[in-house]
């Protein structure tokens, strides 16, 4: 299924990449990619936007590790309790994070060593071997970078990559796909200085793009369609890469912290 949108009169296409195998430490992501957009007979044209899920990231970079390599310290047994999840879990928790910023009997959110605020430290247990628990890629800008070049080197067009991964949302039900590393592409775009229809100065208004683009994506991944990687095409962006940490919110002006 292509999904079709219309922004500015223009045409945004989202295309599931099938066929991406199961992946292994010290796999070529941008190879693998290559090769099963050749299989969906789909080429790479400039300017296009790769949305590539963490997971398959996470698996390359050897970022999985097995439950009986874990030893719980004395805090994550405590809190291990209070949260009721395993300890060994509480224990990766504890050490992907900077902080606890908010928890009850059966949620922990953190901050975590990236800087993003999410549930358990962004560790889950889904689509992967029993007993293995999967981390956050250590640098999604720089993974990001790395399968950018790969694909500019072997194929000669340059393109943005974003990693994506799911995140709960603050005061809203349900999760959303959210960006957790980017190359080529501003994470946001920035309409401060600009004027509405009525002339009047815009001074706030900051869109995520990056996010926005990766939720996009999600309508083609799913939980289950075994889609790791999406195409998107026809979104017109600035080839200006800025780091994911763009997105974070500083401390000093969030209302949160």
């Amino acid at each position: 299924m292509v999904y079709v949108l219309i922004y500015k009169k223009n045409t945004i296409q989202i295309y599931p990449i099938h066929g991406i195998p199961e992946i292994n430490t010290g796999d070529n992501i941008a190879n693998l990619i290559i090769k099963s957009l050749h299989k969906n007979k789909l080429s790479l044209l400039n300017k296009d936007i790769l949305i590539i899920t963490q997971k398959i990231i996470s698996k390359s970079e050897d970022r999985l590790i097995h439950k009986n390599l874990i030893k719980p310290s004395i805090r994550a047994i405590k809190l291990s309790k209070k949260i009721h999840k395993s300890a060994k879990l509480t224990e990766l928790i504890l050490n992907e994070s900077v902080r606890i910023v908010k928890m009850n009997a059966h949620t922990i959110v953190t901050e975590t060593k990236h800087g993003f605020i999410c549930a358990n430290s962004g560790i889950d247990q889904s689509n992967i071997k029993k007993d293995y628990f999967c981390l956050l890629p250590l640098d999604s800008d720089f993974s990001a970078l790395q399968i950018r070049k790969n694909i500019k080197q072997k194929l000669n067009i340059d393109i943005a990559v974003i990693i994506s991964d799911t995140f709960g949302r603050p005061f809203r039900l349900g999760q959303t796909d959210v960006a957790i590393g980017v190359s080529g592409i501003d994470p946001l775009l920035n309409y401060h200085g600009k004027l509405d229809k009525f002339g009047k100065q815009i001074k706030v208004t900051n869109m995520a793009i990056a996010d926005e683009l990766t939720s996009a994506a999600e309508l083609v991944f799913g939980k289950f369609n075994q889609v790791p990687v999406a195409l998107i095409r026809g979104y017109n962006f600035k080839k200006k890469s800025k780091p994911i940490k763009t997105i974070i919110m500083p401390k000093n002006q969030s209302l949160f912290s």
